[in-house]
């Protein structure tokens, strides 16, 4: 029997910031589709969406273009992986930074990433990317319901960092504020960055694909 991804919204605020990393005995061994691949990925409690793809990056990961073939990527709140191993796997030359404040979701994006021969993940914490690196790609499914004032924290920390002409991708639930989300996004970030076009580029399943564009050379 398929067991289907839960919905995010009855997820734990507290399994983001679980820390101990999980013993053999707590793995899951899940099978999922990364990539237009067929691939087994190892999960466990105490992260987000220790099942399998939740709906939302499903969503995400439907609706993108294709990352380029090479660059320096950033996924936002990794958690097990999928979001980066699609990038690294899709973009073998690129530089793929899966970024997240639970180590033991971070310790499961490593294992995955060697299991799959993703070379180009860097799991890290926040404080463990270079403040200067800068990002030809964001892709994320950010955690709404850490609160307003985290989210908006997370998004002036990292989406001013696009290089000129970097694009983010945001999928967020359309209950949870998606609309408000992208108004203050339009709203804030030129203060921040500079000049920045902030649209929707698709609307599926409940859930809205935010697009923040730098203008520039293309990446």
């Amino acid at each position: 029997m398929t067991t289907q991804p839960p919905d995010p919204s009855t997820q734990p605020p507290d399994h983001y910031f679980t820390a101990r990393p999980a013993s053999d005995g707590e793995l899951r061994h899940v099978p999922v589709r990364l990539a237009g691949r067929d691939v087994e990925i190892v999960t466990a409690g105490g992260i987000f969406s220790p099942d399998g793809i939740d709906k939302g990056t499903r969503v995400l990961l439907d609706e993108v273009p294709p990352p380029p073939g090479s660059g320096t990527f950033l996924d936002l709140g990794c958690g097990w992986g999928p979001l980066a191993l699609t990038m690294a796997l899709r973009s073998p030359a690129a530089v793929v930074h899966a970024v997240d404040v639970n180590e033991r979701a971070l310790d499961l994006c490593r294992r995955n990433a060697q299991a799959l021969g993703a070379t180009g993940v860097v799991a890290t914490t926040p404080d463990g990317v270079d403040p200067g690196t800068s990002f030809d790609l964001i892709w994320s499914n950010p955690p709404i319901r850490v609160g307003k004032a985290v989210l908006h924290e997370l998004m002036t920390t990292w989406l001013p960092r696009l290089t000129p002409g970097g694009t983010a991708y945001l999928v967020v639930q359309k209950n949870l504020g998606s609309d408000s989300l992208q108004a203050w996004l339009t709203r804030t970030l030129p203060d921040r960055m500079g000049p920045v076009e902030v649209s929707r580029s698709a609307s599926s399943k409940g859930f809205r694909v935010l697009r923040v564009q730098r203008p520039g050379a293309n990446p």
